[in-house]
């Protein structure tokens, strides 16, 4: 038997840790810059490109077969 994430769980998965980092990103650039402004575009830049590159090295682990096993 073998066993594959759905596309809907990498999905969730993915957006549930970029929240978690999302925040702790914005805390860090304000901390540094003490502007909304700059603190608000890092955030969305880095977050929408971080997340899309997540999810599909999530997808892409998901098609590879080494070290799983069968239970």
């Amino acid at each position: 038997m073998v066993f594959h994430e759905k596309v809907s769980r990498s999905l969730i998965k993915a957006i549930t840790f970029r929240a978690i980092i999302l925040i702790s990103d914005g805390i860090i650039v304000f901390a540094i810059t003490r502007r909304y402004d700059i603190t608000l575009g890092v955030m969305l830049f880095s977050n929408i490109a971080s997340t899309l590159l997540y999810f599909l090295h999530e997808r892409t682990w998901d098609n590879i077969h080494w070290s799983k096993h069968k239970k």
